[in-house]
């Protein structure tokens, strides 16, 4: 079996759906800490004038430093809700697929949960699901017995899971092997795969193909029946080593 394992991120870009559809259990790494200048609370959509971003107001009841994701609260009082919705309805209302996609997206948004993480969950979920990928999901703050730290958490959530594969985005190589090629995954006797994926380009708004937006942009220019296959034609040979 494999495994993936990300924090929860805000309408996240295309790669990390195909991360979710390339294995069998993907877990949702909600009880560590908050970044908040990171993409839990942020993502960029395409507007006329190149990448907008849309930015979630957060309260942090135990402050910028000690706050996990699954403590962060949205802040409902703050109209962020209606700056995204008019932001996303200004750049993408004459979209190939915007009468199907943005009442789906308005609904996503307006759902009125209180807390970030189960927000960001829902709505990746849910996306997953109009997409058509059926992997496992899995919550770390409701598994017990995960005590480690940095990539030694990932291998007690591989073994708990037994999942003798981890897949692991390319850019977190650094971290996982700062030490030993392979780190505490491979060490452990789990093999350890890089995600392999070339960003698919498709006919956009506004001129020029900018990748790496939010899922948002392929779904309105793309639709929920064509997004996966897209998705899965920028999937490469996943490696063991990024020499391979």
């Amino acid at each position: 079996m494999i495994c993936a394992v990300m924090q929860p991120t805000y309408f996240p870009w295309c790669g990390y759906f195909d991360l979710i559809d390339s294995v069998d259990t993907f877990v949702f790494l909600d009880d560590v800490k908050l970044e908040k200048s990171d993409w839990h609370v942020r993502n960029r959509i395409k507007s006329a004038s190149g990448a907008l971003m849309l930015s979630l107001s957060v309260k942090l009841p135990n402050g910028r430093m000690e706050t996990m994701i699954d403590q962060a609260e949205l802040n409902l009082n703050h109209p962020w809700t209606k700056k995204h919705l008019k932001s996303i309805y200004s750049n993408y209302r004459k979209s190939a697929y915007f009468d199907s996609v943005y009442p789906y997206v308005e609904s996503l948004i307006l759902s009125e949960e209180q807390m970030l993480s189960t927000f960001n969950i829902s709505l990746i979920k849910s996306i997953s699901s109009k997409l058509g990928i059926d992997t496992n999901f899995v919550l770390s703050s409701e598994m017990s017995g995960i005590d480690g730290v940095k990539d030694d958490r990932l291998v007690d959530i591989c073994n708990k899971l037994e999942a003798g594969q981890y897949l692991s985005p390319v850019g977190s190589a650094a971290y996982l092997e700062q030490h030993t090629p392979g780190g505490a995954i491979s060490r452990e006797g789990i093999e350890l795969y890089y995600q392999q994926f070339e960003h698919p380009v498709y006919e956009q708004m506004f001129g020029e193909f900018l990748s790496h937006m939010s899922i948002l942009d392929m779904l309105f220019n793309c639709g929920f029946e064509h997004s996966l296959e897209l998705i899965r034609s920028g999937r490469k040979r996943k490696k063991k080593s990024l020499n391979d």
